[in-house]
């Protein structure tokens, strides 16, 4: 399975072959491993290998030639074909590259949003102030406690050592007080005088406080408030964006992609213009506000320090471009793992049944490799940053002491300039290097926008949105397709119809038959403007389809897909979809109500939906999953049919119906087709015998045209086709009989409506759902689901949570350690750099009386600075890269296991309206990136201030303790602030996961269904939905965004409150000489310094309040053990299956509908060998059978017996080893079609291409396969997207025949056939059918007149069991069936 979802080797997706991953075998093999046979979902440590195989991490995306590119590379496929084809089918598929800057962001941004904006701005500009403007006050009070006398003496106490590591205003004020100051003489103050200057300068705080506060709060509410109204316009327009494109552009692009873009990337959008901006400009305008000090003190010493100030902005605009050169390979590799993701996710059914979760997991896991590969190195440049900038800041404190003490020396400078200007710059470089992490977010953003914005800006081939193109006053329906030459933009090596004629008189029936892939469902496309042909034109009453309005054409033709797709909505919604852009889109509820049902009952679905509780307003899940194949296609034939459109495309809308349902269906097709233009293609035949012109096509091209009676008389090729779906009858006599009591004429469709009643147990289950009843009355189904208890989410706490993610990185402990270890000294560096501060200043005083002696000590210390600053950078590079390393492999780790962990979920989880393929998939993206938001350079952040805190803190209390007591009182308070915000945002996280879940929903269901969607021309109406999602989402983000920066604002405030009244209090103590002022600045600059730092940690109060929520529902996934689990190794494992099939009085129910009764007490015996097949209506519990064979459900009583055991008891795993399933709707992925077809096998390394050849030539595959160009390597793309239905089902068939199974499930296996390859897949089933048991459930009855046993359902029972033969004989409703699809000649 290596490489099984790779791309096209000239595939978009691709990456820079000049950095190459890390190749560290011992890492790789420990990263990952199925879970041992006990595991419970709540381990999560043990990671070796997956199957005892190590995980590769070849990278899955081609390389770029040269490696200049570091993402998307074009690659011209279309180079060998003419130009004007080549052009043609390049501007279906091609994406501009689109280069994002920070402005970009701000794309959507109106007038009111920039007035806004300007006043969040300008507030965090003035929040940036406060502190530069702080300094001064602060300066203001040292001269203030230096002017009381001897305790000013900088040689007063063995503290001096240790100062200086704030106080650099201690100087700095001498201008303002050398009136009452000067040094070697000290003026006297009064008690009053004193305490009154300080009581002053103590309000002066308090009023910084109250300003910053203010300033906080509404730049950070201003700035978050827009980021959600702004990142909402992105997502729309990027939705929208999707929307208009060409078809052409999804083939190369899977759905998964886009959900990740709209839910993942959309979010990294968000964040970069977020608080995260917000403290950005505070930063940056504190270091500019800090340098204006300094020039103002001394512009010569500030010029040379500038220097180091260089350095560091040109290491951060290098490696921000490095950052988002990597980050954005990183976002690629995981956007086309999260289509991988989404293919499966949605096809898990599939997965489950042939058992390849673990393959398919390792799949995905390769695109991980590629995003932690570059993810990494996006971490390790910021790590190389933050490094850089450390080792600088460090270096800025060497120098400017160094030049400082020259400047003092020659009496250019006194000690306060000097100070002042090394403070200044300090505090600018110290605030500088608190950028980085914002800037880790902004250039992730931008990196993520590039992606965006390149689909929003892309021009669509075909952009149904335009409003261009002509609009005719009526339309009669006339199609003609001169010389028409098509090819795939996905496939430009096959030309699919070559020089194409056919001409659709208006109001005729035209059908068209054929061999599977011929091309039919090609001109379908084609007429609804999917696609451009390269040659040729299409015209519609004379005029180019080209040259009319997309949206207009769309809306006078309506199509009925080969796959119905519903949407996630009310049955009466997606019926009422049908109305878009009609006359009746706008009429009242009951007009609309009364057209839905008109077409509920031409569709002759009314029946079953008769039956359910909610009627027209159940819903009908994801995907109409909810529903049989054979309802949806009901529901969907109604939804085409309600418009009374011009023109009505039928692509094999009966084949997934039951024949009663087809005969009356299709004789209201038959009446919905007169006097409109109908298209109809159908495998079934007798569906088309009534068509005006039935074309026959192969490869392309047209072989005969005639009516159905004219092509008979030819005995051609249609002839033969008839011939293959004959089915077998009695003699003569017998069949006339037979014919007088089952005769089922067409026109009495109302009769048949009113032959299904309900049936007791119905009537009873009715009354379940509406009322109480008495336990007596309830079936037994409904006491059973009575007795079951409530499923209720478990709530986690933060303890819980850690020790959760701590196990997730078990396998990184090392490297965890490793950057603790850095981080703690980098926490420590400032204490240990108060020490050499402490002792330049002291020095200082020395400058009059000994200049020498004084530049000696500070050349020594500079130079310890200076060693400082190598010891710092390699500490923070160190820490940075480590713990970047360490968040790589765990978003990895949780991506994977939380990818293996939702494949091992029952199938009633993802029935589950909360597990939508769209949600999971945004979960896998979303709740990853959240844990990766709090780890790296932030962790390392976080530790570096939770090292700050303490040491500030014992320091403090060692020093001081006194004045410590009183500054440690108030911590609390700006420490819990910090911590209600995290809180809150927590909470906050949860409602938001939802919205953004279910908004992320609808955005992938539309993607997934898109050519359901434009051709309901349903584009506004899905935006206009999101829209709405995203408009909720913000009005309760809003007063949870309004506390958190209120929140904000307190924290950053109040350390200035802290600040006054430390220093008033302290005052009292210098005062009465109880302390010294180093004492005192020992203490007060220890406790702020800690203040500060746990304002940092909890400015990432977001971020933590993310991680939070995502650990929890990871871990609720983690801890999620299935009723049906694969994994648990448990059950009887049977070494021989037989192939006895049983089911002894089996009740069944949906867990997601259990009010609808679907089983009432099936008995079924098949014996080992036979060939037993289901029939019935539709909806009448034939699918749900092969479902319980599968153990995807378990039955609420009864048994299902394989061998006499009962499945509940078997292992899993080793169960299904000895089925093979084909389904109704076939699933591929997007890979080859070799690998396609391994897949189903047990053991891939062992299967090789001659077994692979020979289960397709048993599916009649192979010589289509062997015809293209690259044979079994063709690609088959997202969800087989480049195949026909008739192709991907051959497929499908032989996956399942390469299992050679014991029990073989067939539901509607050759639905998507042309009568010819039925014939021959037929014929291939029978005879693999052959010592094996093969249960098969068929609408088209010629497909298994051969049956040994015909069981016939209704209504989730047995009512008549025979073969073909028998049942015929007795007349009953098999027999009914049969005449319906007789093909002999109409009158």
């Amino acid at each position: 399975m290596g490489g099984f979802f790779k791309r096209k080797a000239d595939s978009s997706a691709s990456v820079s072959s000049d950095e190459s991953a890390p190749s560290d075998d011992n890492e790789k093999s420990s990263l990952l491993s199925s879970p041992s046979s006990d595991e419970k979902g709540s381990s999560y440590g043990d990671f070796t290998s997956v199957e005892g195989k190590p995980v590769t991490e070849n990278t899955p995306l081609k390389s770029a030639a040269g490696g200049k590119s570091d993402v998307h590379v074009f690659v011209d496929e279309f180079a060998a074909l003419p130009e004007h084809d080549a052009r043609v089918l390049r501007e279906q598929v091609q994406v501009p590259e689109f280069k994002a800057t920070f402005w970009t962001l701000y794309r959507y941004a109106n007038r009111k949003d920039k007035i806004l904006l300007a006043v969040g701005f300008l507030s965090s500009v003035l929040s940036g102030v406060m502190r530069p403007l702080m300094t001064v006050v602060f300066g203001n009070v040292t001269q203030a406690f230096t002017d009381i006398g001897p305790n000013a003496s900088y040689n007063s106490t063995k503290y001096n050592s240790t100062y200086k590591d704030m106080d650099y205003n201690s100087t700095y004020a001498d201008n303002y007080y050398n009136s009452t100051y000067e040094y070697g003489e000290e003026e006297y103050i009064t008690d009053f005088d004193f305490n009154k200057r300080i009581s002053t300068l103590a309000l002066y705080f308090v009023y910084i406080g109250i300003a910053d506060i203010i300033f906080s709060y509404i730049g950070t509410f201003i700035v978050m408030d827009r980021g959600e109204v702004l990142s909402a316009r992105v997502r729309e327009q990027y939705l929208k964006a999707t929307l208009r494109q060409n078809i052409g552009y999804f083939d190369k692009l899977g759905s998964g992609e886009i959900t990740t873009r709209i839910s993942a990337d959309t979010i990294l959008v968000q964040e970069g213009m977020s608080d995260k901006i917000s403290q950005m400009v505070t930063n940056l305008t504190t270091f500019l506000a800090a340098l204006t000090v300094a020039f103002v003190r001394s512009y010569k010493l500030t010029f040379i320090l500038l220097s180091v100030i260089a350095l560091i902005i040109v290491t951060m605009s290098t490696a921000s471009r490095y950052m988002i050169k990597y980050f954005r390979a990183s976002l690629m590799g995981y956007s086309v793992g999260g289509t991988l993701a989404e293919e499966v996710i949605s096809s898990v059914r599939n997965v489950q049944a042939f058992g390849v979760q673990d393959r398919l997991a390792l799949d995905y896991d390769k695109y991980l490799a590629v995003t932690e590969k570059w993810g990494l190195k996006a971490g390790l440049a910021l790590g190389a940053m933050i490094g850089a900038m450390w080792f600088s800041v460090y270096c800025n404190y060497s120098l400017s002491f160094w030049q400082g003490s020259r400047f003092l020396a020659s009496g250019e400078l006194n000690v306060g300039n000097v100070v002042s200007v090394l403070m200044s710059m300090m505090n600018g470089a110290f605030t500088a290097s608190h950028i980085a992490p914002h800037l880790k977010q902004i250039t992730n953003a931008i990196a993520a926008a590039s992606k965006i914005f390149a689909t929003i800006d892309r021009q669509s081939a075909i952009d149904s949105s335009a409003s261009v193109g002509a609009t005719l006053e009526s339309v009669t329906g006339s199609i003609e397709l001169r010389n028409v030459r098509f090819i795939y933009p996905s496939r430009p090596d096959i030309t699919v119809l070559r020089d194409f004629n056919l001409q659709i008189p208006a109001g005729s029936t035209v059908a068209l038959v054929g061999a599977s892939g011929s091309g039919k469902s090609t001109i379908v496309g084609l007429i609804e403007r999917f696609y451009k042909p390269v040659g040729g034109n299409i015209t519609l009453d004379g005029h180019d389809i080209n040259d009319l309005n997309v949206k207009w054409l769309r809306r006078q033709i309506s199509l009925v897909s080969q796959e119905p797709v519903l949407f996630s909505c009310s049955i009466y919604e997606n019926v009422a979809h049908g109305l878009i852009g009609t006359k009746y889109e706008h009429v009242s509820e009951v007009e609309k109500r009364a057209l839905v049902t008109e077409a509920l009952k031409q569709a002759n679905a009314m029946i079953f939906i008769d039956k359910l509780p909610e009627g027209l307003d159940t819903d009908v899940g994801e995907r109409g999953f909810l529903l049989s194949g054979g309802q949806k296609q009901r529901i969907a034939i109604a939804r085409a049919i309600v418009s009374n459109p011009k023109i009505l495309l039928l692509d094999e809308a009966t084949s997934a119906l039951d024949t009663k349902s087809e005969g009356v269906v299709q004789d209201a097709l038959d009446k919905a087709a007169k006097n409109r233009t109908t298209i109809v293609i159908a495998h079934r035949l007798s569906t088309i015998r009534d068509a005006n012109l039935i074309v026959v096509m192969s490869k392309g091209a047209i072989v005969e045209m005639g009516t159905h009676n004219e092509l008979l008389d030819k005995k051609g090729d249609y002839h033969g086709l008839v011939e293959a779906q004959q089915i077998d009858k009695l003699h003569e006599e017998k069949r006339a009989a037979l014919l007088g009591q089952a005769d089922f004429p067409a026109d009495e469709d109302e009769k048949l409506i009113e032959m299904v009643q309900l049936s007791a147990e119905d009537v009873e289950d009715l009354k379940l759902a509406k009322t109480r009843t008495n336990a007596s009355s309830r079936s037994i189904s409904s006491l059973i689901l009575a007795e079951r208890p409530t499923r209720v989410d478990e709530k986690f706490s933060l303890w819980q949570l850690i020790v959760t993610i701590f196990k997730f990185s078990q396998p990184e402990h090392k490297w965890m350690a490793i950057g603790g270890i850095s981080a703690f000294i980098n926490g420590i560096g400032y204490p240990i750099t108060s020490v050499f501060y402490a002792n330049c200043i002291a020095a200082f005083q020395q400058t009059q009386t000994d200049p020498n002696l004084m530049r000696g000590t500070v050349d020594r210390f500079a130079g310890f600075f200076f060693m400082m600053a190598f010891v710092e950078g390699i500490a923070f590079i160190v820490t940075n890269g480590s713990l970047a390393y360490v968040a790589q492999r765990l978003v990895r780790r949780i991506r994977y296991m939380s990818f293996r962990q939702m494949l091992r979920q029952d199938i009633a989880f993802f029935d589950r309206d909360e597990n939508s393929t769209g949600a999971l998939t945004s979960t896998l993206s979303r709740d990853a990136q959240s844990v990766e938001g709090l780890s790296g350079a932030t962790l390392g952040q976080i530790l570096n201030a939770a090292v700050n805190v303490v040491a500030g803190l014992v320091l403090a209390l060692s020093v001081a303790p006194k004045i410590a007591i009183v500054c440690a009182a108030c911590v609390p308070v700006l420490i819990g602030c910090g911590f209600f915000r995290f809180a809150m945002q927590a909470r906050f996280e949860e409602q938001i996961k939802k919205s953004h879940g279910k908004s992320a929903a609808q955005a992938c269901e539309a993607a997934a269904a898109i050519r359901t969607v434009v051709s309901l021309t349903r584009e506004d109406d899905v935006w206009n939905a999101y829209h709405e999602a995203l408009e909720a989402q913000i009005k309760v983000s809003r007063p949870a965004t309004n506390k958190s920066a209120i929140l904000y604002g307190l924290s950053q405030g109040i350390g200035f409150f802290i600040m006054a009244l430390a220093f008033w209090w302290g005052s009292r103590f210098l005062r009465s000489g109880e302390y010294s002022t180093v004492q005192f600045f020992i203490t007060f600059v220890s406790m702020i310094m800690g203040a500060q730092a746990a304002g940092i940690v909890f400015s990432f109060a977001p971020d933590m309040g993310k991680a939070q929520s995502a650990a929890a529902n990871i871990k609720r996934l983690m801890d999620s053990i299935p009723e049906i689990d694969a994994w648990s190794g448990k059950g009887e494992v049977l070494d021989d299956v037989q192939g006895d099939v049983e089911f002894r009085d089996v009740h069944f129910r949906y867990p997601t509908r259990p009010e609808v009764p679907v089983l009432k007490g099936l008995n079924i015996t098949v014996k080992k060998g036979q060939y037993a097949a289901l029939v019935g209506m539709s909806g009448c519990g034939k699918s749900t059978t092969i479902a319980l064979i599968e153990s995807f459900y378990r039955p609420l009583a009864g048994q299902v017996l394989i061998d006499g055991h009962d499945v509940s008891t078997l292992e899993i795993t080793s169960y299904r080893s000895h089925l093979a399933m084909v389904q109704q709707e076939p699933v591929l992925y997007a890979g080859s079609i070799r690998d396609n077809v391994k897949l189903g096998s047990l053991h891939p390394e062992d299967i090789t291409d001659e077994d692979i050849i020979a289960a397709c030539k048993q599916a009649n595959i192979h010589d289509f396969v062997a015809s293209l160009p690259n044979g079994y390597d063709t690609l088959c793309g997202s969800k087989g997207i480049l195949l026909s239905g008739g192709q991907k089902q051959r497929i499908a068939i032989a996956r399942a025949l390469i299992r050679k199974p014991k029990v073989l499930l067939l539901d509607e296996a050759t639905s998507a056939l042309d009568s010819e390859s039925e014939k021959v897949v037929q014929a291939a089933l029978d005879q693999a059918a052959k010592g094996r048991t093969t249960i098969a459930v068929a609408h088209r009855l010629s497909t298994i007149q051969n049956a040994d046993v015909i069981y016939v359902f209704d209504s989730g029972v047995v009512c008549e069991m025979g073969t073909h033969q028998e049942l015929l004989a007795k007349g009953g409703k098999y027999s009914e069936l049969v005449q319906m699809q007789a093909l002999e000649k109409t009158a």
